[in-house]
């Protein structure tokens, strides 16, 4: 299977299904960890492959660094998943997935928030680059 812009909406689709059933049961107001042992268990559910804490390799001028960035989830080894249950997002957690996204090439990425009332209209957001762009349909 080629890599498509219509295969990652699918993708997307199905992830963020996943996160939205995650917190229709449990709800906001819990830790990230909590959202995160029970994204594991939605994916699995629904039967997608996915990395968890995966361990991002950082090359620096030719050397590999030790940087212990960790992608919370890189599902089917294309689309990182950042996970966070707080108050409000930050510009920074948006530059974290971005780039993960540059050292993972991954044309996509999503950032949930399950900390706030409705997921699916304040929680998520998905994130492009120019490697989604420059997929076929």
């Amino acid at each position: 299977m080629s890599l498509t812009k219509s295969y990652l909406k699918e993708l997307t689709y199905q992830v963020n299904g996943a996160a939205i059933e995650v917190h229709r049961v449990l709800g906001p107001g819990l830790l990230e960890s909590v959202y995160h042992r029970c994204m594991i268990r939605e994916l699995n559910l629904r039967g997608l492959s996915f990395q968890s804490e995966l361990v991002i390799p950082l090359e620096y001028k030719g050397v590999q660094v030790e940087a212990e960035l960790r992608c919370d989830l890189f599902v089917e080894n294309i689309l990182p998943v950042e996970l966070k249950a707080l108050e409000a997002i930050l510009p920074i957690h948006v530059a974290q997935l971005l780039t993960y996204m540059k050292l993972l090439q991954a044309p996509k990425g999503i950032l949930y928030n399950f900390n706030v009332v409705n997921l699916y209209q304040n929680g998520q957001k998905t994130y492009v680059n120019e490697w989604f762009r420059a997929l076929p349909e």
